[in-house]
């Protein structure tokens, strides 16, 4: 990297990962983001999407998110446009299009997610200017671009 921080483009379930768990890679890339080490974007529909899943499935910890997000306070991305979707959808499955397509319009460095399924498909890598990575690679990158 040139000196700059990082920006990170969290989909959902990177972001639930790392709400969810105590430990582990997507807990570790939430906390650089928190303590404002790497810029953290984060779609509308993604912390939509998050807060829904939690309500449904882990009530409890709701609240516990949404104060969290309130301290973290990524940069929030308006959804892309339809036209923006449809572009992306021609690369990736069209659920993952918009979060693709927003990662795409932020301009990001990296796309964290743990969905390889469709993310890591060789036709969504050649599209894109950032890296998509799991936690734990971006977790890789980000250590071995620390001074020595």
């Amino acid at each position: 990297m040139d000196g700059r921080r990082w920006r990170v483009f969290l989909d959902t379930s990177a972001l639930l990962a790392g709400i969810i768990s105590t430990k582990g890679a997507a807990r570790e890339v939430l906390r650089l983001c928190e303590a404002g080490i790497v810029d953290v974007f984060l779609s509308r529909q993604v912390l939509v999407e998050a807060d829904r899943n939690l309500s449904e499935k882990l009530p409890a910890l709701v609240e516990d998110f949404r104060d969290f997000m309130r301290k973290m306070a990524p940069v929030l991305l308006d959804d892309p446009s339809p036209k923006e979707v449809f572009r992306a959808s021609r690369v990736i499955h069209h659920k993952d299009a918009p979060i693709l397509a927003a990662a795409i319009r932020a301009d990001v460095d990296y796309l964290v997610t743990w969905n390889t399924r469709h993310f890591h498909k060789q036709s969504v890598m050649k599209a894109v200017r950032f890296k998509i990575v799991t936690p734990g690679d971006f977790l890789v990158e980000f250590r071995g671009a620390l001074p020595r």
